[in-house]
């Protein structure tokens, strides 16, 4: 599971979804979670590295846990579905995020994040309590969403699930701004498309 993470948070930092040692990741466990640390490169972070925190945010073991881990606690203790989190700072969605807008059905693979929207949360200082509060309220009935000013969270029953859809998060956003900046106006597909879609999905067996 250690190599898991390193993996998952080199693969982010690669892809640019990490700049300037931003951006983290966990996984539950049955105690609490593993994250990655604050202020250490990912291409030099070792599985020893890592900070296993409880519900609590109480150190059971490691140094410094990334400075996120009040929103990993959070929505841990909010969704028991969430096995593990990504949280990057890709370029496109954190540039869309800026606006404070969610990103709607323009595209029926919004529903990848469970919903006809990726909701973006209210903007709160980093690494507070209240943008953990923020985060969960945005992520009611969702496995996606932005963070105004900030990134995206995306959450998952796997950690290859949580970072498959925090890459197409990126992905969708891009899509959107480069509408916003046609000038032209997306179709919005409507509910009862998206229910379909996600109804869907659920034939696919397990999607993220």
């Amino acid at each position: 599971m250690r190599e898991e993470i390193i993996a998952v948070a080199q693969a982010m930092d690669r892809a640019g979804f990490a700049p300037s040692k931003s951006g983290n990741v966990s996984v539950r466990l049955p105690d609490g979670f593993l994250i990655t640390p604050s202020g250490l490169p990912y291409a030099r972070t070792t599985p020893d590295d890592l900070v296993h925190l409880g519900f609590g945010g109480d150190a059971l073991s490691g140094g410094k846990p990334s400075s996120e881990w009040r929103f990993h606690a959070a929505i841990y203790a909010a969704r028991p579905d969430a096995k593990a989190l990504v949280h990057t700072h890709s370029p496109r969605a954190t540039a869309l995020s800026a606006t404070r807008r969610d990103i709607p059905a323009f595209h029926y693979m919004i529903a990848l994040a469970g919903g006809s929207t990726i909701p973006c949360a209210a903007y709160a200082t980093f690494g507070t309590q209240e943008l953990a509060l923020n985060a969960v309220t945005a992520l009611n009935g969702r496995k996606a969403i932005l963070l105004a000013n900030h990134g995206v969270i995306a959450i998952g029953g796997s950690l290859a699930g949580a970072w498959t859809l925090a890459q197409e998060v990126e992905n969708l956003a891009g899509q959107y701004l480069d509408i916003l900046a046609s000038g032209l106006d997306p179709v919005i597909l409507d509910e009862a498309e998206m229910a379909r879609v996600i109804d869907g999905f659920s034939g696919y067996g397990k999607v993220m």
